[in-house]
């Protein structure tokens, strides 16, 4: 495997992105079409830019293709892939058009933007085949903030896991199969997800 070296903060054009080795990751990427161009647009312009997008991703727009339970398995299982071998899984939640991941990047395994492709990447070509489409499934870039102190992580790991409640997808984020809060609940006859670093 190649390494690809962690570039400090950088930038596509798009959003800003830090990279570093050992520090922990807040992730967050969307499907192409969960924010149409007018919206976008609109909150370039708002003081609170950030906190609305979330509003307009929890409001379900687009085509919502990881509502369907194959996709959503795809891409949940390409986080669990190299879970313990570039990154360690903290929290993660999907729903029906983004995703928000909080990992610990492991020294010298790979580059933030590195994995953050490579899921892309893979669910990308595997999801329109299921879909019996073409074109864009990701947006092209994402966000990402990383970790200053525990205090921080600890909010955004309930942030994240809780996502699906202010969403109004679950009653409860341990009833939420797409995200880690399921996981940390023992369940009979499945796969007791824990994170690699307690």
């Amino acid at each position: 495997m190649i390494m690809t070296q962690a570039k400090g903060w950088h930038s596509r054009g798009y959003l800003p992105h830090f990279d570093s080795p050992e520090t922990v990751q807040f992730v967050t990427f969307r499907l192409a079409d969960s924010l149409p161009r007018a919206v976008i647009e609109g909150l370039r312009l708002a003081d609170d830019g950030i906190q609305r997008i979330d509003r307009e991703l929890d409001g379900g727009l687009g085509e919502c293709w990881l509502r369907s339970p194959a996709i959503a398995s795809l891409v949940q299982d390409s986080l669990f892939h190299s879970d313990g071998q570039r990154y360690r899984l903290l929290a993660w939640c999907l729903t029906p058009n983004h995703v928000h991941v909080v990992m610990d990047m492991l020294e010298g395994k790979a580059s933030l933007g590195a994995i953050v492709r490579s899921w892309k990447s893979f669910t990308a070509r595997r999801a329109n085949e299921q879909l019996g489409r073409s074109g864009p499934f990701w947006h092209a870039d994402y966000f990402d903030r990383y970790m200053r102190n525990e205090d921080q992580l600890h909010r955004t790991i309930e942030y994240v896991e809780q996502n699906p409640v202010k969403a109004g997808l679950a009653a409860n984020a341990a009833d939420w199969l797409w995200s880690s809060a399921y996981f940390r609940v023992d369940r009979f006859h499945e796969r007791a997800w824990r994170p690699a670093v307690q």
